[in-house]
């Protein structure tokens, strides 16, 4: 009884409403990373609920995006010295990079949203709030944040793909985004946006977490809490492997 109370109270709610309104939901909320992960796939999945159930004539569009957990990374810039050997000639920090930042939309962005609105909800990679360091002209800070983004779409860790939402009837979108092998753990959010005539008419969000399982878990767990006592036992692991290759090679 309390459930079917809990569902009809949503469904006065949604029948209220005066705005469309998003029912987001992934096909996973728990990705678990094992020694055979090799990469997954993650489907970004919902409705959009219309007032009165009445679907509005013209062009709408939908903009999902992937991404966390948010970290602080130091971006070094090289330089090649007299021809022969490169070396750090500048850096600086970004405050809040997210680790990975997947986007899919049903159009090119630049045809569905115009800049400011992309800077609000952060579309696209062009417009993520990276938060350099402060001090830095506004030339270095595009350039580093370039490169940054460079780094991590080459690493796959950070990628856009316009034309991938599909939206049937005007009412269920799905879209598919790739989770790399080489995935960060930690807190993910999974944020949908209804778009039309360029602006955002409605938002939602949903958690992911991606987490290491079995032996990964371990070590990591054991390199965080216990970093002292891990270190000894890598070190000695390695004197170990070490002395074992050569007696060996002294045999062979």
């Amino acid at each position: 009884m309390i459930r079917i109370a809990g569902l009809f109270a949503i469904w006065l709610l949604l029948t209220a409403a005066t705005e469309p309104m998003l029912v987001p939901d992934v096909s996973a909320h728990n990705i678990d990373i094992r020694y055979s992960f090799h990469g997954s796939e993650e489907i970004l999945f919902g409705a959009i609920v219309y007032p009165d159930g009445v679907v509005p004539e013209g062009k709408i569009d939908i903009a999902v995006v992937l991404r966390g957990p948010s970290q602080s990374i130091r971006v070094r810039e090289k330089q090649k010295l007299a021809g022969l050997m490169w070396a750090n000639a500048d850096d600086t920090r970004f405050r809040s990079a997210p680790a990975y930042y997947a986007i899919s939309s049903t159009r090119p962005l630049k045809d569905i949203v115009d800049e400011r609105t992309s800077d609000i909800y952060e579309l696209g990679l062009g417009s993520l709030q990276l938060s350099p360091a402060s001090g830095m002209t506004p030339e270095a800070a595009r350039r580093f944040e370039a490169g940054l983004i460079d780094l991590r779409t080459r690493g796959t860790l950070y990628a856009t793909h316009p034309g991938t939402v599909t939206i049937s009837q005007g009412v269920l979108y799905s879209a598919r985004l790739d989770i790399p092998a080489r995935v960060p753990v930690g807190h993910y959010t999974a944020e949908t946006f209804l778009i039309r005539k360029g602006h955002v008419i409605a938002a939602a969000t949903t958690d992911v977490e991606i987490h290491k399982t079995g032996f990964e878990r371990f070590v990591a767990l054991a390199a965080l809490y216990f970093p002292f006592t891990y270190g000894v036992v890598v070190i000695a692991l390695s004197v170990l492997l070490g002395w074992g290759a050569g007696q060996l090679f002294k045999r062979v």
